[in-house]
């Protein structure tokens, strides 16, 4: 429901996504102490009542109490307890929960009391007991106890209802809010005021629950309810969260006119505009507001910038940051990181580089991740590179120069200067074969040896790797082993992947010696970058040995190598060693799925041997394998094309038993086998059943019509019965679903030659000629037919 029909609008601020005209007779008149200060925001959750409502002796009783419960572990036969419980009351009781900082005590507490013959809680002891679940994230400690306050009939006063409900609402128990507010209305035992209702807007509003928001409205203005600040605000959340623009910028107006915006109504649409992706208008409201005296806290700028940032606005990211420094609050590590990381994106690094120089004028040290950042914009050239480090060594003392370096190479790693970074890490280790870097200096330093660890040249291999430089890789991955630094798991299978992908598999498995001998079990992915490579290659007996060495491990090999060494296998008719391969993986436990046996069944149909893939494909059957329609479709072609039509027609009528849905390929096989058999009654049967009743629709509903195939199949044999008439009802079908062949493909010359039949035939040349008339026949189909004349109709 619209919010037109909920509240009374005098006037719409808002038309569109015009924001309010600077020279607003309304925005004048909202004089400047109508606006609320954001500080006095309701808390979610606070306590309601404290010790100052206890008398002299409440408060010594209720200390009693708290000293008991806290020294001892708690016990309902407690002596001291029970001396005491005669002076009981909802008061104390109250305020010895509230002061009480272990919630599962509190909770005990809570329970023993309510036991205690002629006590029975009141509201004000439900919501103390309530705020120290939602404050624990206690839910289904919370969510009893709303059970239990309608279940003891507790009256409530309208303000204890809202207070419950708020705390059900901060830990997201929306629907328990939402159920308790309307029992206690249903049976009496509290009258829901403005408060009460906004409460519960305000839970609603968190979970984007629009239609119970405006619900819940029109409830307040049927009840005749005044609407107030803390009405609307949840109301102006909800849309803004749902990204419902015009009923946002409705509310917002409404809030405007009557003088309810403060900074953190402000902050809600400013936000929302921001993540719509309306900067310039989240930037001019934010000016609009500022002339009346209203600014964004520190936190909603943040979230601004960042959201700009995101969206790559980093022209509206300056200047809202330049507004942050007006206003003194730019003196956060984190604001400058990501400014400093969006410029450096958009590769505008002299601006990057100014607002650094103003993190040094502040005094604010710059972390690693600014400096990497910077490094990575700056590392095209080690020139560039070699400017940023003198401006920021400085800054950077004797023990983080390890990260550096390797932010440096990381930063030229990124850039794809990857021989730079060797050379630098090689220098580092005093083997300059390569001439040295620029960069050098910075990191040779006497006092100052860089020392380098793992993550150095893991940065380096990674790129080399990367950059598909595999022997330099190798070469750096010794030099690491031999400087002392301890190669990890992960080292060795990248460059076995590496080499695996380069199907070098000796020096593969020597990698896997190498690894086993430092104490690293190979996992799953080692030895699967190795069986891929066996694969890749065509080395059954390799393949099955790792495989046996696999299931040692635990390791499952994967199926897509398997199927890739049948296809490869087939491919180069080689198809009986692939069943043999099949055979021993399923003697080893590990059987491999249907796609792998259809590439098995394919590649022995391919070598005559229809029957074998038949008796391979009743084999997997009987194991209990489901074979899919693409499994069929191998062998339904199969069949059709060595004129077994019967046989591929029976299929049909199985994989329909198995709840298969057949594909149009079926059809056309099948159709395409009875008309090349010269029975031309059973391809229209196959093609009824194509059309009826029999085909079971998918979930989703798509049409079945049959491809050019087909009607070049059905036209062949109708012409070899010359039957024209159905020759010309293919013909006109295929020029409605537009499938005429064009001149490139194979049966176009049997279209062109069926044409020329048509148009020699009485029966059937008028009705040629006004499909040439109307333009259906291209040209270069009736090259050679006669009458190739426009005729006139």
């Amino acid at each position: 429901m619209a919010l037109s029909r909920i509240i009374k609008s005098n006037q719409i601020l808002f038309k569109s996504t015009k924001l309010i005209p600077p020279n607003s007779s309304l925005l004048h008149s909202c004089k400047s102490p109508l606006f609320f200060p954001s500080n006095q925001r309701r808390p979610i959750c606070a306590k309601h009542r404290n010790d100052n409502f206890l008398s002299s002796d409440q408060i010594n009783i209720s200390n009693a109490f708290i000293s008991i419960l806290i020294k001892h572990p708690f016990s309902p036969n407690n002596p001291e307890l029970n001396n005491l419980v005669p002076l009981l009351t909802h008061k104390i009781v109250e305020s010895v929960l509230n002061n009480l900082k272990n919630w599962r005590l509190a909770q005990q507490f809570f329970t023993w009391v309510s036991s205690l013959p002629g006590y029975k809680h009141n509201i004000y002891t439900y919501n103390a007991m309530a705020s120290i679940l939602s404050r624990a994230r206690q839910n289904a400690q919370l969510k009893a106890l709303a059970l239990d306050v309608v279940d003891s009939n507790c009256s409530m006063n309208p303000g204890a209802l809202g207070f419950f409900i708020r705390c059900l609402g901060s830990v997201g128990l929306v629907d328990e809010a939402n159920n308790l507010f309307d029992q206690v209305k249903r049976i009496g035992l509290c009258v829901p005021n403005s408060y009460s209702y906004n409460c519960l807007l305000e839970a609603l509003s968190k979970s984007n629950l629009i239609d119970l928001v405006e619900t819940r409205l029109k409830e307040m203005r049927n009840l005749g309810l005044e609407f107030d600040k803390y009405t609307l605000t949840p109301v102006l959340q909800v849309y803004c969260i749902a990204g419902q623009f015009d009923k946002a910028l409705s509310v917002f107006n409404e809030m405007l006119e009557r003088g309810w915006v403060d900074e953190h109504v402000l902050s809600i649409l400013v936000v929302a505009l921001s993540k719509w992706g309306e900067v310039d208008k989240a930037i001019e409201l934010i000016d609009r507001m500022e002339e009346r005296g209203m600014r964004l806290n520190e936190k909603t700028f943040y979230v601004l910038i960042h959201g700009f940032v995101r969206q790559s606005r980093m022209d509206k990211a300056l200047c809202l940051f330049d507004k942050i420094r007006k206003l003194g609050f730019c003196r956060s590590v984190s604001l400058f990181d990501v400014m400093i990381g969006g410029l450096c994106k958009n590769n505008e690094r002299e601006k990057a580089l100014s607002l650094y120089s103003e993190m040094k004028e502040l005094g604010i040290d710059p972390d690693f991740g600014i400096l990497t950042k910077l490094i990575s914009s700056f590392s095209e050239e080690e020139e560039e590179m070699d400017r940023l480090l003198q401006q920021c060594w400085e800054y950077v003392g004797s023990q983080p120069k390890n990260l550096l370096f390797n932010s440096v190479l990381e930063g030229l790693v990124r850039n794809g200067s990857i021989d730079t970074a060797c050379n630098l890490i090689q220098s580092v280790m005093g083997n300059n074969r390569n001439g040295g870097s620029v960069l050098v200096k910075y990191f040779l330093n006497e006092k100052e040896v860089v020392t380098l660890n793992t993550n150095s040249f893991t940065t380096v291999i990674n790129g080399l790797l990367g950059a598909g430089k595999v022997d330099m890789a190798l070469s750096l991955f010794r030099e690491m082993v031999q400087f002392g630094c301890n190669p990890t798991l992960s080292h060795y299978n990248d460059l076995i992947d590496a080499l695996c992908k380069l199907n070098r598999l000796e020096e593969s498995y020597e990698l896997l010696r190498q690894m086993k001998e430092m104490g690293l079990e190979p996992t799953h992915f080692t030895h699967n970058c190795i069986f891929g490579c066996l694969c890749r290659l065509e080395d059954v007996e390799g393949a099955v040995e790792l495989v046996r060495k696999m299931r040692f491990y635990g390791h499952e090999p994967w199926i897509k190598y398997s199927t890739l060494l049948v296809k490869n296998l087939c491919k180069h008719e080689k198809a009986v060693e692939a069943c043999k391969f099949l055979t021993d993986m399923a003697q080893e436990g590990f059987l491999p799925d249907i796609i792998t046996y259809s590439a098995a069944i394919n590649g022995l149909i391919k070598i005559k041997s229809v029957d074998k893939g038949l008796e391979l494909f009743q084999e997997i059957c009987a194991r209990g394998y489901c074979p899919d329609v693409i499994s069929y479709n191998i062998l339904i072609k199969a069949l059709c094309k060595a004129k077994r039509v019967a046989e591929a027609e029976g299929l049909l009528n199985d994989m329909m038993l198995k709840g298969l849905v057949p594909s149009e390929v079926t059809y056309n096989y099948l159709i395409d086998g009875w008309c090349k058999n010269g029975e031309i009654d059973r391809a229209m049967l196959c093609l009824s059943k194509m059309f009826g009743t029999e085909r079971e629709a998918n979930m989703k509903e798509k049409e079945m019509r049959p491809d050019s195939y087909i009607y070049i199949a059905l036209i062949s044999a109708f012409l070899s019965d010359t039957n024209l008439t159905c020759v010309l009802d293919m013909l006109k079908e295929m020029v409605d679903v537009g499938n005429l062949p064009d001149p490139l493909d194979k049966n176009f010359p049997i279209i062109r030659g069926a044409i020329c039949k048509l148009l020699e035939d009485a029966r059937t040349s008028f009705s040629i000629k006004h499909l040439m008339a109307e333009g259906k026949i291209p040209d270069v189909l009736l090259e050679g037919a006669e009458g190739r004349h426009k005729p006139s109709i």
